[in-house]
């Protein structure tokens, strides 16, 4: 049975590009599309939508609103160009957040989450990929949201269907995998060690064979992650 999918969004090519992404998709199929809230929410009383892509800044009701007065709303992934809103999507247990233009692999990876859990993101990284000084991940403890800086990471570590991040004030368990958080973390500032650890590269202090050292810390390599652990730390020590 293939997914059935509305999407909401006032600008004609924003809803162009994301039915070309969803035509490329063989158990997809897109039911409707709306230019307003008003109309989405006919829709969705006539039709079944399993999987929304709303916009925020519409007309008449913005997307985050229109979200809010739906009792049993579908699967919802945002797709928005505005990045302040990502904490109030994620508390409002989106699937996914999508900055315009959205390119296919982002929209892809964001169609897999929707596939593998059916559950809200636990992690969700402001600025996908940014590797500045204030970017920054939420992440969901208990009820509570999150906000963690990148730079005050020191490492993750694995705890079956948990992680625990250790940071330089506190230590946060998340439930989610530790390959789903390596997904999402830029490679440029994070690397994965060990089957139970991701590391920040900018906190390693010393390495050798079979450890790396993190500030007070130290953690084993596991022997299927050290080529790729040496090829980084490496590189990193020639700049």
């Amino acid at each position: 049975m293939k997914t059935k999918c509305l999407i909401v969004d006032d600008e004609p090519l924003a809803r162009e590009l994301i039915r070309g992404h969803i035509q490329k998709m063989e158990n997809f199929e897109v039911v409707d599309e709306c230019d307003n809230a008003m109309k989405a929410m006919n829709t969705l009383r006539n039709h079944q939508v399993d999987l929304m892509f709303l916009d925020i800044k519409m007309p008449q009701m913005t997307g985050i609103d229109f979200l809010k007065t739906l009792r049993h709303p579908p699967k919802v992934i945002i797709t928005t160009a505005y990045s302040q809103y990502a904490l109030e999507g994620f508390e409002l247990d989106v699937v996914d957040y999508l900055m315009k233009p959205v390119t296919f692999e982002r929209f892809f990876r964001a169609v897999n989450k929707y596939f593998q859990s059916g559950l809200p993101d636990p992690v969700a990284l402001e600025g996908e990929n940014s590797i500045d000084n204030n970017a920054f991940i939420y992440v969901k403890e208990n009820k509570k949201v999150i906000k963690i800086y990148l730079k005050e990471i020191i490492f993750i570590e694995g705890l079956n269907e948990y992680i625990r991040i250790h940071t330089d004030n506190r230590r946060v368990v998340v439930k989610s995998s530790l390959q789903h958080v390596e997904n999402r973390l830029p490679q440029e500032l994070f690397i994965r060690i060990h089957k139970s650890y991701i590391v920040s590269i900018p906190r390693i202090r010393a390495f050798n064979a079979t450890t790396v050292e993190l500030d007070n810390t130290k953690l084993r390599i596991g022997r299927n992650f050290k080529n790729q652990v040496f090829s980084a730390l490496q590189y990193k020590q020639d700049i």
